[in-house]
């Protein structure tokens, strides 16, 4: 197929995607996995780092171009996701859970954060030439981020509902307003530990315009949203005028905004999310309506995490340096989630359930991270920009892969996922989380 022009293969990489997905679920019931993370495994098998390796094009994705192309599907397909996760804040849910919510968010993000710091700081002392103080505080504020996607396509999926989703969902979602500023202020301080010059300002205001501008963007939209939603009486109307809300929405995301002295950009997962919050609680058809929109975005998903997995370069394991940070950056995250949850779970009263299992649930990583990385490689010096973002996209292979099933893991002993009748005999992680 070497003759394909642009186009034509741009279309046959989406449909080659969507039946390669749709048929690796299949094998993956086989082994009881999570569909998402069927999805981001035959990414990885039609990515550059498998079938792309043999050059045919059309077969995979033959370089990492390819699958640039189509990241504006990825974009879309993260702006329905966050619009998902904002109908999870309504009123009277926030009344009861939103102390807590955010509570635990502060905590678990904070702890998994400072407990990378030092460990890395002990291996830093340990090993100086291994990794620097700048890497180990970008790679700490790194450890803060954890992905939505995965956590909500595992819940809905099976359905998940009780104590440990009723909280997951909001946690996950001020997950990532609190990882902007950790990261601002630590890689802050990075910065300046290599510059020799810091603007505390900067560090500060910066990351509080994002957010705030973001989501006083998301509820202008939402607003707007609502009162056009009267002129059409057609649900099939409705959800267009929904659809195309949210794609424009990602779009205006993309525009860079300059204040005064300061500029940034906004975060669109903030922006879609503050569209569903807002909407959910001023539209009175806002629940029928984003039960639509959930059953169209299906087949932009799946695509959104084959292309996930495809984005995922396998070279990594080639250095020894970032496997073995790598590998203590995983554990140290994962320790430092699941003891933050723990810890503040505790504090705030939560149920037995939430105080076990919603650690577990918040391992995945992926976007934001990466995003982080890659300010982090073009910011650094080229040796600790390199590692660094290795090191994050090294752990965000092992989160994305394991992540799902053992969140899955988790919601069926906390009894929110309740259809699935486990074969402990046959089940591939039988013994885990007793």
């Amino acid at each position: 197929m070497s003759n394909l022009n642009p186009q034509m293969l741009n279309l046959f990489l989406i449909t080659w995607a969507l039946f390669a997905g749709l048929l690796m679920t299949r094998i993956g019931n086989i082994f009881r996995l999570p569909d998402v993370t069927a999805y981001l495994v035959v990414g990885v098998i039609i990515g550059p780092s498998v079938l792309g390796r043999l050059g045919i094009q059309g077969l995979g994705f033959v370089n990492y171009e390819e699958v640039e192309q189509l990241n504006i599907i990825s974009d879309v397909a993260l702006g329905f996701i966050a619009f998902s996760i904002g109908n999870e804040f309504k009123i009277k849910s926030l009344e009861k859970i939103g102390k807590q919510a955010v509570i635990i968010a502060i905590m678990e993000a904070t702890c998994a954060s400072v407990l990378v710091d030092i460990v890395l700081l002990v291996l830093h002392f340990t090993f100086p030439n291994l990794v620097s103080i700048p890497m180990v505080l970008t790679l700490g504020a790194i450890a803060a981020a954890t992905a939505p996607a995965a956590t909500i396509m595992v819940i809905k999926q099976y359905k998940a509902k009780g104590k440990v989703t009723e909280i997951l969902l909001p946690v996950v979602a001020l997950d990532d307003a609190i990882c902007l500023m950790i990261f601002a202020v630590s890689f802050g301080v990075a910065q300046s530990m290599v510059s020799g010059t810091t603007n505390i300002i900067n560090l500060m205001v910066e990351p509080l315009m994002q957010i705030s501008v973001s989501l006083l963007v998301g509820s202008i939209a939402a607003v707007v949203l609502t009162y056009l939603e009267k002129y059409f009486k057609s649900n099939s109307n409705r959800l267009i005028l929904i659809i195309g809300t949210i794609i424009l929405t990602v779009g205006f995301a993309k525009i860079t905004f300059k204040l005064g002295a300061f500029s940034g950009s906004f975060s669109p997962l903030l922006v879609c999310m503050m569209l569903g919050t807002i909407f959910c609680n001023i539209c009175p058809l806002a629940d029928d309506l984003m039960e639509r929109a959930d059953f169209w975005c299906k087949p932009i998903l799946v695509l959104f995490f084959v292309l996930s997995g495809a984005e995922l370069n396998l070279d990594v394991f080639k250095n020894p340096i970032v496997v073995m940070v790598g590998l203590v950056y995983v554990f140290t995250r994962s320790l430092g989630k699941y003891l933050g949850a723990r810890v503040s779970a505790t504090m705030v009263g939560s149920a037995e359930e939430v105080k076990k299992y919603l650690g577990i649930t918040l391992l995945p990583q992926a976007g934001v991270a990466l995003g982080m990385s890659a300010l982090a490689f073009q910011l650094m010096n080229n040796n600790d920009g390199l590692l660094v973002r290795n090191i994050t996209l090294f752990g965000v292979l092992l989160y994305e892969l394991l992540g799902p099933t053992f969140t899955k893991i988790a919601l069926i002993k906390s009894g929110d996922i309740k259809e699935i009748k486990e074969d402990k005999k046959k089940h591939i992680f039988k013994g885990i989380f007793k």
